[in-house]
């Protein structure tokens, strides 16, 4: 879908992305992650060419999009940034009716659109169609800017830090949102953010960037988390690497030990939580041992050791 062909961007004497070459496939949630000044926004944003690259190419579906009119370009990819940038004086269905108005739809369609979109992102048309972006909470601001993204359906999505100023509270609840709507819309999604945990949660590939928009490693969570490529990786993962790489894992993706023929602990926890979330629940129980249950089923009784050994 998206290629990043030997592509610089500098500022005078200043190198923002020094050589980016990578590939973003169809469907795929990519994440852009890294310390302050590794050019992850800019990156991004010489996709629908708010910032033109100074060398190299960026394609889309094998086109240069230095060859596309950029008015074009831009309202073919979706774009959530960090404040959202509603528009205070329209109402929320008119925020989200921006695009499909500029590319010309009849009023008829655009009603049709914004009521899908707003009951897609959880908003009902019917209580926050005709309020203003003031009147809403800054989760439901997010949530109407990813609506307004979505408002001509673009295969593309570019997020610029949505959740960075948003409470930690809700940014869960707002991250779970979006990988419910991935499922359903299936995106091309290029997501910038520091936080790692964040990238962990929702990239199916991270690329992780140092200043000058160095690619330091380009892989799935897992693989990121489990071999990471240099030492300015593995410092950037930082200590609590390998209990992040627990949350990737479910109980179902292991061998769990058969249930013996031992009474079974009373506490129990879901086949379909990760391993991090067992080794919770492992801590509290009060003989550090849970039962998996699958369906209904014990499958499995797990402890600290057994968890340990499943995320080998």
């Amino acid at each position: 879908m998206i290629v990043f062909d030997h592509v610089g961007k500098r500022y005078a004497e200043s190198v923002a992305v020094g050589d980016l070459s990578l590939e973003v496939r169809d469907g795929e949630i990519v994440i852009f992650v890294g310390p302050s000044g590794c050019g992850k926004t800019t990156s991004l944003k010489m996709i629908n060419r708010l910032v033109e690259p100074t060398s190299g190419m960026i394609t889309i579906d094998g086109r240069d999009t230095r060859s596309r009119d950029v008015n074009e370009l831009r309202r073919s990819i979706g774009y959530v940034i960090q404040q959202v940038g509603l528009f205070p004086h329209l109402t929320v269905a008119e925020n989200v009716a921006t695009v499909p108005r500029l590319a010309g739809w009849d009023r008829q369609r655009i009603g049709a659109r914004v009521e899908e979109l707003l009951d897609l992102v959880g908003l009902p048309p019917q209580t926050y169609a005709k309020r203003l972006p003031a009147e809403l909470s800054g989760g439901e601001r997010q949530r109407v800017g990813v609506a307004r993204a979505l408002g001509a359906d673009p295969p593309i999505l570019l997020m610029d830090e949505p959740f960075g100023a948003i409470d930690p509270i809700a940014r869960d609840r707002l991250q779970d949102e979006l990988l419910r709507l991935q499922r359903v819309v299936r995106k091309t999604i290029v997501f910038v953010t520091h936080d790692i945990d964040e990238a962990v949660k929702l990239g199916d590939r991270i690329a992780l960037m140092s200043r000058g928009g160095a690619l330091e490693q380009y892989a799935t969570p897992a693989e990121l988390l489990a071999h990471p490529a240099s030492a300015f990786v593995e410092g950037f993962l930082g200590e609590g690497r390998m209990v992040r790489r627990l949350s990737l894992i479910t109980l179902r993706d292991v061998q769990l030990p058969k249930p013996d023929g031992a009474r079974l602990p009373e506490e129990s926890v879901d086949a379909g939580a990760s391993l991090r979330d067992a080794l919770d629940a492992v801590l509290r129980a009060p003989d550090g041992r849970v039962q998996v249950v699958d369906s209904g089923q014990v499958i499995g009784v797990v402890d600290a050791e057994a968890i340990r050994e499943a995320s080998r």
